[in-house]
């Protein structure tokens, strides 16, 4: 009996806290309207949303600028842990650019079904490609003066993993 409710309470710990479990947020095609910018003469990628678009280089922070697509695996599997960060109070601005996408129909819906809340610019033709690299997830760490501080190569692996670069990097908490 002890065994059992050793055993019991070990999956209850091991399952009951873990971060990546999905939330009922329904996405939401946010307006880009919002994104703090600096003067630039950068080209200027559409807003998912339709309303006026931002040249990246223009991206002034605290933000984190995340570069993704529906299709990539390594992207799904992060995307938990920005919607978990997202929704809590004080989190840094976070900016997606969906890459190489079939439509921006594709990536509304996908926006809409997987609790995205953050505006997403759209690179239609790929113009991004030589900035960020070809490889995706991207995460770019930028300051309030628009710098790039880091640049995240590759999958967060949970909210706390965001949480501390966004302390080490962008000295925000």
């Amino acid at each position: 009996m002890k065994k059992i409710l050793i055993a019991l309470l070990s999956v209850v710990a091991l399952t009951g806290c873990s971060l990546t479990q999905p939330i009922p947020i329904k996405g939401e095609v946010m307006s880009c309207s919002g994104i703090k910018t600096i003067s630039s003469s950068g080209t200027s990628l559409e807003c998912l949303d339709g309303s006026q678009g931002v040249a990246v280089d223009a991206i002034a922070g605290p933000a984190l600028i995340n570069v993704w697509g529906t299709w990539c695996a390594p992207c799904r599997q992060e995307l938990p842990h920005f919607v978990h960060y997202i929704a809590k109070e004080n989190s840094v601005p976070v900016i997606g650019i969906a890459v190489e996408e079939k439509s921006k129909e594709t990536v509304k819906k996908f926006v809409e079904t997987h609790g995205m809340t953050w505006p997403i610019l759209y690179d239609t033709h790929g113009s991004t490609r030589g900035k960020f690299g070809m490889g995706v997830p991207v995460t770019w760490f930028v300051d309030s003066s628009g710098k790039v501080v880091y640049k995240k190569y590759g999958p967060f692996k949970s909210v706390e993993e965001i949480e501390l670069d966004v302390i080490k990097y962008l000295g925000a908490q």
